[in-house]
């Protein structure tokens, strides 16, 4: 199986500009910014589809430089990523609109927060993190 982005990023993807504020819990943003990083201050892990296991998000491919990302370097030097994998990434460009951060889409994600019972934003889908028998991420209202 591919592990690279595919060629649009999900409907809730926390880096697409057109996600509605409040999809995923607040901590899930909480991971973003730390990707705007200097390379060597950046997470060890890839940032994962949350709803299409085992492929790299296509936001956070689009939206950072993945030839600064130390965790695209960590997944390629453990054998995540085949060479087409790569060359995937290396030439991707988003079809739909991106934060041009991980600071940015957290900033419009947790707006969906204030003001709710935690974890809650009114009126949004929630995103649910799947359990054994589940496959990927759903989100569930």
């Amino acid at each position: 199986m591919s592990a690279a982005p595919t060629k649009y990023p999900c409907p809730a993807c926390p880096y697409r500009k057109d996600t509605p504020s409040g999809v995923w819990e607040a901590e899930e943003y909480d991971k973003l910014p730390a990707y705007d990083n200097d390379t060597m201050s950046q997470p060890f892990g890839a940032f994962y589809c949350h709803l299409q296991v085992g492929r790299l998000c296509s936001g956070w491919v689009g939206c950072h430089d993945m030839s600064e990302s130390l965790g695209l370097r960590m997944a390629a030097s453990h054998g995540h990523l085949s060479e087409a994998d790569l060359d995937v990434v290396f030439d991707y460009r988003s079809p739909v609109e991106l934060f041009e951060s991980g600071a940015a889409a957290a900033e419009h994600g947790k707006r969906g927060h204030q003001h709710t019972r935690p974890g809650r934003a009114p009126g949004h889908r929630q995103a649910h993190r799947p359990t054994g028998e589940e496959e990927a991420w759903t989100l569930r209202p």
